[in-house]
């Protein structure tokens, strides 16, 4: 069955552009589109579409406001961020909303569509680009401050809550090794991968590793 996907994007030229990109693709089909954040709370509910494509910058509501709520009516749904912004800031409280990807405009039809696909299958599309700051702000975080070892008091806040080797593995998440290989560098079973970054998430207190990692590098949710 086709993917049924979502567009929320207040201009309305992109907004059709959007929709005729996604129902070019026989994979896909884009069931919505809307002009503003508060247009996708009313109507995206009834819909349950798999994937939404959301622009940041709209009226109203923005579209991070928007990704936290609709994250929270629709947890199945897979949030894919289009914008022009390219900062740290807004990359890492979108992900921290509950954002699974994060794609610049203009994005080439191709990479929408695959970023689309990727994000359906459990992927968390990102330009090379974005991934790479998501590496240096980890390693420029781990250069000021290391985890705290076994036996030592937990630093305030929620990521103090972690146990040391749940910060390992959040540590490997963050540098792209997936659960196979976190699973073979720790000589553990892939199921016990698993099992600690479900307990992240649960500490954390959100639900996709692009979020866990935002969250393990400081950044909150915004108000």
């Amino acid at each position: 069955m086709a993917i049924e996907v979502i567009v929320v994007e207040d201009d309305a030229r992109l907004r059709s552009g959007l929709m005729e990109i996604i129902n070019s693709d026989p994979a896909c089909v884009c069931v919505a589109a809307f002009g503003s954040g508060e247009e996708a709370l009313e109507r995206a509910p009834a819909l349950r579409p798999q994937v939404a494509v959301m622009d940041i910058n709209l009226p109203g509501m923005d579209g991070i406001a928007c990704v936290r709520q609709l994250a929270e009516r629709l947890p199945a749904l897979q949030i894919v961020m289009l914008t022009v912004y390219q900062d740290t800031d807004n990359l890492f409280r979108a992900l921290a909303a509950g954002a699974h990807g994060y794609l610049v405009k203009p994005a080439r039809a191709r990479d929408l569509l695959a970023a689309i696909r990727d994000i359906h299958q459990g992927g968390a599309p990102m330009t090379s680009a974005l991934a790479r700051k998501v590496v240096e702000a980890f390693r420029g975080r781990a250069a000021q401050a290391q985890p705290p070892a076994a036996g030592q008091q937990p630093v305030d806040g929620e990521t103090g809550e972690l146990a040391p080797r749940e910060r390992e593995i959040l540590d490997l998440l963050a540098q792209g090794f997936s659960y196979k290989e976190i699973a073979d560098r720790l000589n553990v079973a892939f199921a016990t991968v698993h099992t600690y970054v479900l307990r992240i998430y649960k500490k954390l207190h959100v639900r996709s590793k692009n979020a866990a990692v935002a969250r393990w590098l400081g950044y909150q949710r915004s108000e």
